[in-house]
């Protein structure tokens, strides 16, 4: 690291750039103030030790030109022990810490250790904050068509409002957990957690228990305290996908928290507070569910104060070589490939494609495609859509049935195993490969005991 020191006394530079060499670092001297910014702006240091004392200047007035040239730089203020308020009140102005002349060394060796790590911290979670902002923000939803646009103003107008719960809804694979981050990220809840289930992927018992966690001994297995999603994502998002399929027991409990904004862990007896926005989403005709019984019309009701409705692709052709061209490069650059072109062959078939699966749909044909294809372009032969023809099965089939039946349980063991071996242990990865979410894919791991290791590289 390279630590920049501003004081006239010369010992007391020549004896931090010794000690502050022994430990690893960089040291750039200045005798003034002026010459202290002049090197800031030239070194770019890491770190700054600053005298309040100096010949030309007032140090208040350095650390005001220093935090408005890079505010994020940490200056340790140096001061005679009889000047201790204004290095008070440079700590107010932005200062990290003060020590006192005379000082012991080791003492401000220490102080100097701390603050490049507290740097290096806020340097790592920011770069992260800005890395997630560029992937899940609402630029992060691919499409020029209008149906589109449009979902992505409402995105942009919605996750700034105060919306304490979103619905979104759309077909299978059309999206509704991208929107459901471009909402958490655009929204000034972006720094919290952001924590997501698909409530088709576990049973009951253990849904209630990821949803609203549990004491300990609160039943069986509960070995330990545990908090739930909704008290994890405290000041956060909490997206509950595929909320038409909750359990009405269930649906009780949510509504609970969205109107109360309180729950209880199970086998608690003490109510929790929380502040969340819930976002959930749902391909299921709602209305239709709330006529058979099998939805909460209060839920429904709750939920359905602000909605974003999804567009098919189908509805939206024109997106279709933007979203193929961005999955292109997205696959290639995971592959270690070069992005390939599309032949105009190629591009018309993915256009003519009718996509019942949706963007999920486009994604697997895209990465299959940048998989399996050679050369710098993809032909229409690299492009495998629709029904998958085998010739022991026929048209559509995937597998033949042979006269003594199978053990379904076996296949499904078999095919996750599969897909875990191939995207070497990222559940994630394997359900998007069988058409599961991350969720899904965990709960068959429960279920059929599957512990698989990471396949080395």
């Amino acid at each position: 690291m390279q630590i920049l020191v501003v004081d006239d006394e010369k010992l007391i530079r020549w004896s931090l750039r010794e000690r502050l060499s022994r430990e690893g670092h960089s040291v750039v001297e200045a005798e003034t103030g002026r010459a202290g910014v002049e090197a800031f702006e030239r070194q770019s240091p890491d770190l700054v030790l600053l005298d309040l004392r100096l010949p030309d200047t007032d140090g208040l007035a350095v650390l005001k030109s220093l935090r408005g040239r890079a505010p994020e730089v940490p200056v340790i203020i140096i001061t005679a022990f009889s000047s201790v308020d204004p290095a008070i009140e440079a700590m107010r102005q932005g200062a990290y810490d003060y020590v006192a002349k005379p000082f012991n060394l080791d003492e401000l060796v220490l102080t100097v250790r701390r603050a490049l790590e507290t740097s290096t911290l806020r340097r790592d979670a920011g770069a992260r904050a800005r890395e997630q902002k560029a992937t899940c923000g609402a630029h992060a939803i691919i499409g020029s068509s209008p149906a589109i646009r449009e979902v992505v103003d409402l995105v942009r107008k919605v996750a700034r409002s105060e919306a304490a719960t979103v619905l979104i809804r759309g077909e299978s694979g059309s999206g509704k957990d991208l929107i459901a981050k471009a909402l958490h990220c655009e929204s000034s809840r972006a720094d919290f957690p952001f924590t997501n289930i698909t409530c088709t992927a576990l049973q009951d018992t253990l849904l209630e228990s990821e949803l609203f966690g549990h004491e300990r001994g609160a039943f069986t297995d509960a070995k330990n305290q545990k908090k739930g999603l909704f008290e994890v994502a405290e000041g956060g998002t909490a997206f509950l996908d595929e909320i038409g399929d909750m359990s009405p027991s269930l649906q009780a409990k949510l509504l609970r928290v969205l109107e109360d904004k309180t729950f209880r862990r199970i086998g608690g007896t003490q109510d929790l507070r929380v502040n969340v926005r819930v976002i959930a989403a749902t391909n299921r005709n709602l209305e239709e569910a709330i006529a058979s019984k099998s939805f909460r019309e209060d839920l429904y009701y709750r939920l359905n104060v602000i909605t974003i409705d999804i567009p098919s692709l189908k509805s939206r052709r024109q997106d279709v070589p933007l979203l193929a061209r961005h999955f292109a490069e997205r696959f290639a650059r995971e592959f270690h490939r070069e992005t390939p072109g599309f032949s105009f062959e190629a591009m018309e078939k993915l256009q003519r494609h009718d996509w019942p699966g949706n963007v999920r749909e486009l994604r697997n044909v895209i990465e299959r495609a940048v998989l399996l294809g050679a050369g710098p372009e993809l032909s229409a032969g690299d492009i495998v859509v629709g029904h998958v023809a085998t010739s022991e099965g026929g048209p559509g089939r995937l597998l033949k049935l042979g006269a003594e039946g199978l053990s379904f349980d076996d296949l499904e063991k078999d095919l996750v195993r599969q897909a875990l071996e191939r995207t070497r242990g990222n559940q994630t990865r394997a359900g998007e490969l069988l058409g599961m979410t991350r969720d899904q894919i965990h709960y068959r791991i429960e279920k059929f005991g599957l512990r698989p290791d990471p396949v080395p590289v």
